[in-house]
């Protein structure tokens, strides 16, 4: 066996335990927020009928989006400068 080669055990370890194991993000809460601002922003711009604030709204979504990747790779790139560990 190979080091990239999986078997079907392996695949149902990893697929069953992955999602529940794995940390919380910073970019987690902040993809949720996002999603609020642009439902915040069709709120002012189409219910309310206030374009400006529905636009300037509408904007917070990229820089939240943007900001949650430039933590994650942050984040990433601290891990590498530490070394990586393989469960050990």
């Amino acid at each position: 066996m190979t080091l990239f080669q999986n078997t079907d055990d392996d695949e149902t370890e990893l697929s069953s335990g992955a999602l529940e194991d794995a940390p919380m993000s910073m970019g987690d809460p902040i993809t949720a927020a996002a999603t609020m601002s642009v439902i915040y922003s069709w709120y002012n711009f189409y219910v309310k009928g206030d374009k400006e604030t529905g636009i300037f709204v509408g904007l917070w979504a990229p820089t939240l989006l943007g900001a949650a990747s430039y933590l994650q790779q942050k984040e990433m790139y601290s891990k590498l400068k530490e070394g990586f560990s393989f469960g050990r």
